[in-house]
């Protein structure tokens, strides 16, 4: 395996701030102005993106939908407690390496060993794979607050220099840089050394305006006025303090039961009936319909 040299600066999927927004709108993803300079930045200047909110607000969808305006391959590092470098970044395949020990009984171990810790034996996990990918890649390292810290370290050469180095087989540098987007629900803060390899973008809840346009893209069939009516009531609802707020995907598929249930308008019933659909809490039911007024 050889060094593929430095990676170009930047990503080039997108050629400007304009650009970024009318490609995403067309893959269904209505983004901010911030939200929209900041990804041609992360683009333009070769720099991970590191996308923090509550949950439901986007942040996983932004980088699908990079992916998919792109033409780039998705390669998705979905991170939890106790992921480690196996599952992130590479592992070698100790049975199949076991297997070519057992058949070359007659070879030194210095022979073997210079066999079974080559390319045909190594298992890429998500990391190794973006980087030694030379098409078009959106990296996504979901929920990075959920892995331990020690991932972290992992993540840090990767994000520098773009670079993995597996002991046995040296170096290995990225011939073509992969848009890099990182997401984090802030259950835990990051560390600074991870935070000064990123862009930053917050995306918060969007304002009313905003969510009843995703509202009405997402689910067409539905009567204008119910979506802003609907939009209204998840945001009276955000402003309570529920144990969890309502995301936006939750926002869209209370749309979608609206309409399937044959709704023109909301009153307390249909509210009261549906809440499920965007409230996962016992207690959070309880509050929204002692306080929330419909009509």
């Amino acid at each position: 395996m050889t060094d593929g040299g430095a990676p170009t600066a930047g990503t080039g999927l997108f050629s400007s701030v304009d650009d970024v927004s009318a490609k995403l709108a067309e893959a269904g993803y209505l983004a901010s102005t911030a939200v929209a300079t900041t990804v041609f930045l992360a683009d333009r200047l070769g720099k991970p993106l590191l996308v923090e909110g509550p949950a439901g607000v986007g942040k996983t969808e932004l980088a699908k939908a990079v992916a998919q305006v792109g033409g780039a391959r998705l390669v998705r590092l979905q991170c939890y407690e106790g992921v480690d470098e196996a599952r992130a970044l590479y592992e070698w395949n100790h049975a199949k390496q076991l297997l070519r020990i057992t058949a070359g009984r007659d070879e030194t171990w210095d022979e073997a060993r210079t066999d079974i810790f080559s390319e045909e034996f190594l298992l890429a996990r998500p990391l190794l794979t973006a980087i030694r990918s030379d098409e078009p890649t959106v990296l996504l390292i979901d929920e990075t607050d959920k892995a331990d810290v020690e991932v972290e370290g992992l993540l840090l050469e990767v994000l520098s220099d773009f670079q993995v180095t597996v002991p046995e087989l040296g170096t290995i540098t990225a011939a073509r840089r992969p848009f890099v987007v990182l997401t984090s629900n802030a259950t835990r803060e990051l560390s600074e050394a991870l935070r000064r390899r990123c862009l930053f973008l917050h995306i918060d809840f969007p304002d009313a305006e905003l969510e009843q346009r995703i509202v009405r893209l997402k689910v067409p069939g539905l009567d204008d006025a119910l979506a802003d009516s609907l939009v209204e009531v998840v945001g009276a609802l955000r402003g309570m303090e529920l144990r969890k707020a309502p995301s936006v995907a939750e926002t869209i598929d209370w749309a979608r039961t609206l309409l399937a249930l044959g709704a023109d308008s909301l009153d307390e019933a249909i509210v009261r009936d549906s809440l499920g659909v965007i409230l996962k809490h016992q207690d959070d039911v309880r509050k929204a319909a002692e306080k929330l007024t419909v009509g």
